[in-house]
C-alpha cells in the first residue's frame, strides 16, 4: 500500500480496535461476524448473504493470492466492510489479475487490518455478534459509538430486496474446469430458482446435476413461478433475518403442495417458517469452511461450508418434518425433509464456494427426488 491511514473499529458494546486502512477510505456500519475459512476471501466478499455485515477473517494472511474474474459468487462485493490481521498487497498467483486493495477501492468497500483478529473473534464468541463501525474519517471512539448505536440492526432490514435479481433470466454455465466453464443446455428437468441472494456456484451445481435453470426475483408470486411449469423449485441462500422476508414465506406456502422443493440456507429457514415453525438467532453464527455435519440417513460426517446467523427450530413444526442433518459442533439443525411431500432443505452450503465438496451430493439427491 502506498500510504498508511489509521482506522478504527468500534463495536456496539464500546469495545474499540485500532488498525490501518486498506481498500476504500471512509466509514461503514454492519453486523460484525468472523469467518474461519483459510482461503476463499474473494468468494466470501462477493457472497450476497453477507449483505449488511462486516466480515473478520480469522486466518492471519489475507490477499496473498490476489483477485480474478472467475472466483466470484456475484458481480460485486456485498460485505459492508472487511477485517484482516495482515493484508498482502503483493499477491503471488498465476491467476491473479489485481490485488485485494485495488478491488475493494474499485467497489468502495472499506477494510481495516493490523488489529488483533484473535482477540476480536474471542470477543464475538463470548459476547455475541453485534453492530460495528469501521472509519478512517472519524477517529473519535465516542462519536463512532453513538453512530453505531443509532443503527436499527440488520434484523430490522429487508436485505433480500437489495441483492436479488430485478428480472428473470436463464442460467446455463456449469462448474469450472481450471479456467474454463462448460455451458449446458438441458431439456429436463427444469427448476425455477428463487434468488434471495443466490451464489453463482449453486447455479453451476444445478446445471451440472442436469437441470434447466431459470432464476426469478425474490418477490416473484408463486402463481407466476407455477405458470412456468417447472419440475421443481429451489429457494436460495440470502442475507438477514428470514422473518422479515414475508413475501418469500407467503410464496413458499403456496408452492409447498405443488412442486418438489429444495431449500438452501435462507431458503431452508423460509421453508421452516412456511411450515408454521419458528427460527432463532445463534449467538455468533456459523461462518466458515470447516463445520462437521452428520447426514443422519447415512451417518456420514461431512465437512461443510456455512454462512448463517439463524436456525430453524424443527420441533416447532409439529411433526411435519424430520431432522436430516445435524451440526456436530453445537448440535444445531442443519437439514430437514417433509414426512410426506417431496421437499427437503439444508442449512449449510452444498455448493461450497469457498469450502469442501463433501455435500455436493445434495443436488443429485434433488434430481433423483424429482425423477421419482
Amino acid at each position: 500500500m502506498s500510504k498508511q491511514i489509521k482506522a478504527l473499529l468500534a463495536l456496539h458494546d464500546g469495545t474499540v480496535f485500532e488498525g490501518l486502512n486498506f481498500g476504500a477510505e471512509g466509514e461503514t456500519i454492519g453486523e460484525v461476524v468472523f469467518n474461519t475459512s483459510m482461503t476463499g476471501y474473494q468468494e466470501i466478499l462477493t457472497d450476497p448473504s453477507y449483505k449488511g455485515q462486516i466480515v473478520a477473517m480469522t486466518y492471519s494472511q489475507i490477499g496473498n493470492y490476489g483477485i480474478n474474474e472467475e472466483d466470484i459468487e456475484s458481480c460485486m462485493p456485498n460485505v459492508e466492510g472487511f477485517i484482516a490481521k495482515e493484508f498482502f498487497d503483493f499477491p503471488s498467483n498465476w491467476r491473479s489479475q489485481k490485488n485485494l486493495d485495488q478491488y475493494l477501492k474499485e467497489n468502495n468497500k472499506t477494510g481495516i487490518q493490523g488489529l488483533d483478529t484473535r482477540a476480536l473473534t474471542k470477543h464475538i464468541r463470548d459476547n455475541g455478534v453485534q453492530m460495528g463501525i469501521i472509519s478512517t474519517t472519524d477517529l473519535n471512539p465516542q462519536s463512532l459509538l453513538e453512530k453505531v448505536r443509532q443503527h436499527p440492526g440488520i434484523s430490522a432490514l429487508d436485505l433480500v430486496k437489495e441483492v436479488s435479481t430485478k428480472q428473470a433470466y436463464k442460467w446455463t454455465t456449469g462448474l469450472w474446469k481450471l479456467q474454463k466453464s462448460e455451458d449446458k443446455n438441458n431439456s429436463s428437468p427444469s427448476v425455477v430458482v428463487y434468488d434471495f441472494g443466490i451464489k453463482m456456484n449453486i447455479l453451476r451445481h444445478l446445471v451440472n446435476a442436469g437441470f434447466d435453470v431459470t432464476v426469478v426475483p425474490a418477490q416473484t408470486p408463486a402463481e407466476e413461478a407455477l405458470n412456468m411449469d417447472p419440475d421443481g423449485i429451489v429457494l436460495s441462500n440470502g442475507p438477514g433475518d428470514p422473518q422479515v422476508v414475508t413475501y418469500a414465506i407467503d410464496a413458499a406456502k403456496k408452492l409447498i403442495c405443488k412442486k418438489p422443493i429444495l431449500g438452501i440456507c435462507l431458503g431452508h429457514q423460509i421453508l421452516g417458517l412456511a411450515f408454521g415453525g419458528t427460527t432463532y438467532k445463534l449467538k455468533f453464527g456459523h461462518h466458515g469452511g470447516n463445520h462437521p455435519v452428520m447426514d443422519l440417513s447415512t451417518r456420514k460426517v461431512e465437512i461443510t461450508s456455512q454462512n448463517h446467523n439463524y436456525c430453524v427450530d424443527i420441533n416447532t413444526m409439529k411433526g411435519q418434518t424430520v431432522l436430516t442433518h445435524k451440526n456436530l459442533y453445537d448440535g444445531t439443525e442443519e437439514g430437514m425433509r417433509h414426512v410426506e411431500l417431496p421437499i427437503f432443505s439444508v442449512q449449510h452450503h452444498p455448493e461450497a464456494g469457498p469450502g469442501p465438496n463433501d455435500s455436493g451430493y445434495i443436488f443429485k439427491r434433488f434430481r433423483d427426488l424429482i425423477g421419482k
